[in-house]
């Protein structure tokens, strides 16, 4: 009798990145309405600094999952708000396992860690996967819209690099300690155990960054959104086999903002018209800013040719601006 093989676990996490502006923000709204609007608990999260979650479901959001209709939920994370949360969490560890010595020099370098580079990513990182272990006892499915490829990809290869990097901090805090109780006993100095809260977070995380791992190689689906345009096109491809080697399941590869193959002018007609109205609106709300209007170009901007013909263009048209005609 053959073995019976185990099925797949369910697909809990899905992800939606791309280029900056390509719709994903869009896209990820309008997946989490279809999850929801099928019976499933749905929880749709933005990790983009850039939010318009609030604007497209109409409703005000936090940090905190806030219900935005029948089996949905939606939150905007605030990356700095986080970051200052995980600094804190880090000055209390250290106050009762560094001398009173040091302490104040500590306490300084902290300050200026919430502004750091990387200090917003790794707090990012730790709230996504505090998200994710939402899912399924709170949630059935989790539509994560993400920040520019770049920045999720990033985030994304974190648990791998992280992961490493905290199991080894644990195995030196680990040794540190062994080492210290040996002098204590070697000196007949004698110290109530008490528990390591520095090695004790160390381990907790080593073992969220694992599972992490583990659930974006088996209940993750990656869903690329592109323009038809070539520099979408690129990076798509790039992100794609980042993220094979990452080994991170790939959704659907969305395509978006195409115009119909047809030769009915109507359509082109109320599509100028209805830009129109937007633009007298911009030209209305924000009449105290310098405001450059670039058409659209008929094909992509491919090449330097095209590149410099482009910016001549922003340039005359910022001369204008600056002459005041």
């Amino acid at each position: 009798m053959s073995a019976t093989t185990a099925a797949p676990p369910p697909v809990c996490f899905d992800l939606f990145g791309g280029k900056g502006g390509v719709g994903k923000t869009t896209l990820a709204s309008a997946h989490a309405l279809a999850l929801a609007a099928a019976g499933q608990r749905t929880l749709l999260v933005s990790t983009d600094p850039a939010h318009s979650v609030s604007d497209l479901l109409e409703t005000p959001l936090g940090d905190q999952p806030t219900r935005a209709g029948t089996s949905l939920w939606a939150m905007e994370l605030d990356p700095m708000a986080d970051a200052r949360a995980y600094v804190a969490s880090i000055r209390e560890d250290a106050r009762e396992s560094v001398s009173k010595a040091v302490l104040p020099a500590l306490e300084r370098h902290l300050e200026l860690a919430v502004q750091a580079p990387g200090t917003a990513e790794s707090a990012l990182f730790d709230r996504f996967t505090e998200i994710m272990r939402w899912c399924p006892d709170d949630y059935d499915r989790i539509v994560f819209d993400t920040a520019p490829s770049g920045h999720t990809l990033r985030l994304l290869t974190l648990p791998s690099m992280l992961g490493a990097w905290v199991e080894g901090l644990a195995g030196q805090r680990a040794r540190v300690n062994k080492l210290q109780g040996m002098w204590r006993s070697m000196a007949g100095v004698s110290e109530p155990d008490r528990e390591d809260r520095v090695l004790t977070r160390l381990r907790q995380r080593a073992e969220r960054f694992s599972d992490a791992r583990r659930r974006l190689a088996t209940e993750t689906r990656f869903h690329p959104v592109m323009l038809a345009e070539r520099l979408p096109i690129e990076e798509t491809a790039r992100v794609i086999e980042q993220l094979r080697q990452a080994e991170i399941p790939i959704g659907d590869i969305i395509v978006n903002r195409l115009w119909p193959n047809d030769t009915d002018s109507v359509f082109v007609a109320e599509r100028v018209a209805q830009q129109y109205e937007y633009l007298c609106e911009i030209r209305q709300r924000f009449v105290d800013y310098p405001l450059i209007e670039v058409a659209q170009s008929a094909r992509d901007i491919v090449g330097r040719e095209q590149l410099e013909a482009l910016a001549e263009r922003v340039s005359q048209a910022r001369v204008a601006i600056t002459r005041g005609t």
